[in-house]
C-alpha cells in the first residue's frame, strides 16, 4: 500500500508516535512544545483523519480512551515528502544539492554517505 500524503500537523504527530510507539491522543498533544501546542480536539479530530488515511490504527481501547499506533514507518513517510518535493520542482535534485550546499547543511560526511548509497544502487543496477 502507498504512503499517504502527510499534512504538516499530521507528520508531527506521526514523530509523537515513532518516538513513544503507541499513545493516546492526550499523549500526543502532550508530546507537543507548550507554545503553538494544537488544542486536544484538533489533534483528535486529525488523529481520527489519519486513521481514515490508514497512517495510524487503535492497538487497543484503555476506559474511555483509545491507543494509537503509526501504521507507516518514518521512512516511507519521508520517502513521500522527498518525492512529493521533487515533483514540485520538477524533479531534479539538483536546485535542492545546491540549496543545502548553500545554507551548510551538507556535510562532507553526508556527501560521502550519498556517493556509497550511488555506488551500492549501481552495483546492483549493473547485476540487473
Amino acid at each position: 500500500m502507498p504512503v499517504p500524503k502527510l499534512t504538516k500537523l499530521e507528520f508531527k504527530i506521526m514523530e509523537a508516535l515513532w518516538a513513544k510507539g503507541a499513545a493516546s491522543i492526550r499523549e500526543i498533544q502532550e508530546a507537543f512544545p507548550m507554545k503553538g501546542r494544537p488544542a486536544y480536539t484538533t489533534v483528535q479530530t486529525t488523529i481520527y483523519r489519519m486513521e481514515g488515511k490508514e497512517a495510524v490504527h487503535r492497538v487497543r481501547r484503555v476506559s474511555n480512551f483509545d491507543i494509537f499506533a503509526a501504521s507507516i514507518s518514518r521512512e516511507g513517510a519521508q520517502r513521500r515528502l522527498i518525492d512529493d518535493l521533487l515533483d514540485l520542482i520538477g524533479g531534479s535534485s539538483q536546485p535542492i544539492m545546491s540549496h543545502l550546499i548553500d545554507a551548510g547543511k551538507l556535510s562532507l560526511k553526508d556527501i560521502k554517505e550519498a556517493e556509497r548509497v550511488l555506488q551500492t544502487a549501481s552495483k546492483k543496477e549493473r547485476r540487473s
